[in-house]
C-alpha cells in the first residue's frame, strides 16, 4: 500500500477502534516478540471465526486517545521484515505476517502488522498455546471457540471439489477398465456385464459417482488419475510411500491411479508363508504372514479417510515382523474399539465424495465394518490383533502384526475355534503384556483361559498343556507352598540346619519361572515367616543373618516319621 491507502487505512481501523480484530498500541523502541506472537495467534483466530480475511496489529496509535502518537519499533526496514521470520518459527501451523506496512504520518510513524486469517480447519498457536480475543483482551482460546475452527472442514469435502481443467483425457485407461470390472462385480444382481460395458464413458463415471455432471472432481484424480495429472492437486500430495525397515533399506513411492497403486504397493511386501505346528501334529499349519484382504482394507481405509489439506502423504513401513500405517487427521467418527465389534455404523466421514466413490468400486463399505473383519482376519490367521496409536491428535497410525508373539496364544487359536472375538481381544492383550480390567481377568480364570497372579498372569494350565511341552508347562506352574515347606524341612532333617542363603539356593530354581528374582525372594521370605508362625522351624540366629533350625516338636516327631517311611516301605516291597 502507498502513503495515501494507508492514511485511509488508518483512518478506517481508528474509526472502527479495538475489537476482536484489531488492535493498538502505543509500543515505543522495545516491543516483546513474545506479546506480539501472542497477539499473532489470538487475531488470526479471531478473523478466522468472523469471516474476515485479515486483522490488524497497529503500532504508534495510543491506545486510551485514539492519538497518533508514533512508534519507534525497529525502524530499520530489515530488521522490522525479520519478524515475519520469528512469528513463523514458532506458529503452528507455520504462517506469519501477510505483511507489515509503515505510514509515515505527520504526528509520527505507524507500523501495521496485517495479519491473515487461521486457514479452515486449522486455529494457530503460538509456542504451543492457543489465543483468542474477549472484546479488547487478550486471553485463551476456550474449547468452543476450538471447536468451533476444527470442525470448520467437516461441512466442506476437499474431494468433492471440481477441477475445471481436468478432462477424460487425464484418467488412465487400465484404472477406467479395472473400475467397470469392480463396479459390475458389485452391482451384478442388478446389471450386467454388457450393460455395464455398454455404457458410454461419461455415463459410467457419473453413475459410479465417480464425477458430478460428467465434471472431473478430486476424487477422480486420486481414484483413477494418470500420475502425470497428479499436479491438478498441487500442492497436495496425492501419494503413498512403502518404506522397507531392518537389515535391508529400500523405499518407492505410488501415485494414483491409487485404484491400482494399492496392489502394486501390496506386492512390494515381502510375505512370505510361516509354519505353525499345532501340540500332537504331525503337519504344521501354513499361513501367509500377511493376509491381502488385511492389508488392503489397510491401506484403504488410509486413502479414505485421510485429511488431504493437511498436505501430508500415507506411509507404510515394513518392519521384519509387521506393518506399520501412517495416515494424516485424527480418527474422524469415534474410536477403533467402537468398530472392533462390527456393530457401530459411522454417521459421517470426513471425505464422503471419495469414500461414496470408493465404495462404488468395492474399495471399501460405509458400514463400519472394515475394522471389524480386520480383526477377524488375523484371529483366523493365529495372529495378534491389529494396534491403533492415536497418541498424535493430527494423524492415525495402525500396526498389523506378521508374526506369533506368543505361541501359546496362536496354538490355543487353533484348538479353541470357538472363542468369541472378546475373550481373543482380552487374551491378545495379555499376551502383549497390556493392562486388563479385573473383572476380564476374573471372566478369564473363570473360564480357564489364564492363570498366574498379577502381573505374572500367562496363559491357563490347559491351554498351556496343550499348546506348550510338559516341560515347559512344569517350569511355569506354581507349586504349593506345602510342596516348598517340605524341601525345607528335609533339608534341616538331613543337615541340621541352614542360612538364608542356603534356602534360597535350594528354592529359587524350584520356583516357577514366571516369577522374576525379587518376587522369588518375597516368596521364600513370606514362605518362611509362615512355617515360623506354624511352630515348624525357628530362627537361632540374628534377623539379619538367620540360622533356621526344625522347631522342637518336629525334631521329636522325626524318629517316628522315620520308622513309619521304612515301614511303608517294606509293605510296598512285599
Amino acid at each position: 500500500m502507498d502513503q495515501t491507502h494507508l492514511q485511509a487505512l488508518l483512518i478506517s481501523l481508528i474509526a472502527s477502534w479495538e475489537n476482536e480484530v484489531i488492535e493498538f498500541k502505543q509500543a515505543g523502541k522495545e516491543y516483546s516478540t513474545d506479546d506480539i506472537g501472542k497477539y499473532f495467534s489470538a487475531l488470526a483466530n479471531e478473523a478466522n471465526l468472523r469471516g474476515e480475511e485479515a486483522a490488524w496489529l497497529v503500532f504508534g496509535v495510543h491506545n486510551k486517545t485514539r492519538q497518533v502518537v508514533g512508534s519507534d519499533y525497529r525502524p530499520q526496514f530489515e530488521r522490522l521484515q525479520s519478524t515475519k521470520m520469528q512469528i513463523a518459527e514458532n506458529t503452528e501451523p507455520s504462517i506469519t505476517f501477510r505483511n507489515i506496512h509503515e505510514l509515515h504520518a505527520t504526528d509520527g510513524r505507524v507500523v501495521f502488522f496485517e495479519i491473515p486469517a487461521a486457514p479452515r480447519g486449522l486455529p494457530i498457536s503460538w509456542k504451543g498455546h492457543y489465543y483468542a480475543r474477549a472484546g479488547e483482551s487478550l486471553t485463551h482460546l476456550g474449547l468452543d471457540k476450538l471447536d468451533e475452527i476444527r470442525q470448520q472442514t467437516m461441512s466442506s469435502d476437499w474431494t468433492a471439489q471440481i477441477i475445471p481443467e481436468a478432462t477424460i483425457t487425464h484418467l488412465d485407461e487400465t484404472a477406467l477398465q479395472k473400475a467397470r470390472e469392480s463396479f459390475a462385480r458389485k452391482y451384478a444382481n442388478r446389471f450386467s456385464s454388457d450393460e455395464i460395458i455398454g455404457w458410454s464413458l461419461p455415463v459410467f463415471l457419473d453413475r459410479a459417482k465417480l464425477t458430478q455432471d460428467g465434471k472431473i472432481t478430486r476424487s477422480t484424480l486420486l481414484l483413477l488419475g494418470k500420475p502425470e495429472a497428479a499436479y491438478f492437486l498441487s500442492p497436495h500430495p496425492a501419494q503413498m510411500t512403502w518404506k522397507l525397515e531392518g537389515p535391508e533399506r529400500a523405499y518407492e513411492h505410488f501415485a494414483p491411479p491409487f485404484l491400482l497403486s494399492t496392489t502394486a504397493l501390496y506386492q512390494k511386501i515381502r510375505n512370505i508363508q510361516l509354519r505353525i505346528l499345532p501340540d500332537d501334529a504331525l503337519l504344521a499349519i501354513e499361513v501367509a504372514k500377511y493376509d491381502q484382504k488385511v492389508v488392503l482394507e489397510a491401506l484403504h481405509n488410509c486413502i479414505a479417510h485421510q485429511d488431504y489439506t493437511r498436505s501430508g502423504r500415507i506411509i507404510v513401513t515394513e518392519q521384519p515382523d509387521k506393518l506399520i500405517f501412517e495416515n494424516e487427521g485424527s480418527f474422524f467418527e469415534g474410536t477403533p474399539a467402537d468398530y472392533i465389534a462390527g456393530n457401530k455404523t459411522p454417521r459421517r466421514y470426513r471425505n464422503p465424495s471419495l469414500v461414496q466413490a470408493m465404495t462404488e468400486l468395492n474399495m471399501i463399505d460405509t458400514m463400519g465394518y472394515g475394522i471389524h473383519a480386520m480383526y477377524l482376519g488375523q484371529a483366523r490367521r493365529y495372529f495378534p490383533m491389529p494396534d491403533y496409536d492415536l497418541s498424535d491428535p493430527h494423524a492415525v497410525k495402525m500396526t498389523v502384526y506378521g508374526h506369533v508373539v506368543d505361541p501359546a496364544y496362536s496354538r490355543m487359536l487353533i484348538q479353541k475355534t470357538d472363542l468369541p472375538l472378546t475373550d481373543i481381544l482380552c487374551l491378545d492383550r495379555i499376551q502383549k503384556n497390556l493392562s486388563v480390567p479385573v473383572s476380564t481377568i476374573r471372566h478369564l480364570r473363570r473360564s480357564g483361559l489364564i492363570e498366574g497372579r498379577k502381573p505374572n498372569i500367562h496363559v491357563s494350565a490347559v491351554v498351556a498343556r496343550a499348546t506348550a511341552s510338559k516341560a515347559e508347562y512344569i517350569l511355569t506352574r506354581a507349586q504349593d507352598d506345602a510342596f516348598y515347606a517340605r524341601l525345607i524341612t528335609d533339608y534341616l532333617t538331613q543337615f541340621g540346619n541352614a542360612t538364608r542363603e542356603e534356602i534360597d539356593k535350594l528354592l529359587t530354581v524350584k520356583l516357577s519361572e514366571a516369577l522374576d528374582e525379587e518376587q522369588k525372594k518375597n516368596k521364600i521370605a513370606n514362605l518362611l515367616t509362615n512355617m515360623r508362625r506354624s511352630g515348624l522351624i525357628k530362627n537361632i540366629s540374628s534377623r539379619t543373618a538367620p540360622q533356621w533350625i526344625l522347631a522342637e516338636r518336629v525334631q521329636k516327631e522325626i524318629p517316628h516319621l522315620q520308622k513309619e517311611c521304612r515301614k511303608n516301605s517294606e509293605d510296598n516291597h512285599l
